[in-house]
């Protein structure tokens, strides 16, 4: 599925529909360059869900956790990673042995160390706005 976003607003609308369609567990991965609009959706998805604190990218915090509603909600950012390796000293695994939403930006990054997505979501600058393209991993 291939959408315009034509700003901000739009990005946070598109994640707050995903609130309400994605699955207790879910594991996504998000992609795009730097300012693309990753943490704006997951913003959006947080607002959905009742979150009204400030949401800020996890670049060098690696990982922002919420939990609402008894839902647990892991926002990771691997851009800084060195070594993919990385990830097994953090322990990544138990992160995604919860039910909870992970959302990976920069997943290329933890290659060898993180499972198969369950949902992919590409953001590209497209003028003033983006297009997003979403996927699940079943789909070719």
């Amino acid at each position: 599925m291939k959408t315009y976003l034509k700003d901000t607003e739009a990005t946070e609308q598109f994640g707050a529909r995903l609130w309400a369609e994605l699955p207790p567990k879910c594991l996504i991965f998000l992609h795009g360059e730097l300012g693309a609009g990753k943490t704006t959706l997951v913003r959006g998805l947080l607002r959905a869900a009742g979150y009204t604190g400030a949401v800020k990218s996890p670049t060098y915090t690696l990982v922002e956790e919420y939990t609402i509603g008894g839902r647990k909600i892991f926002h990771f950012d691997l851009y800084r990673i060195a070594d993919p390796e990385e990830l097994e000293w953090i322990g990544i695994r138990d992160y995604f042995d919860q039910d909870c939403l992970c959302f990976i930006e920069w997943p290329d990054m933890g290659k060898g160390f993180l499972p198969d997505p369950d949902r992919i979501i590409n953001l590209v600058a497209d003028g003033s706005g983006r297009s997003v393209t979403i996927r699940s991993s079943t789909q070719g």
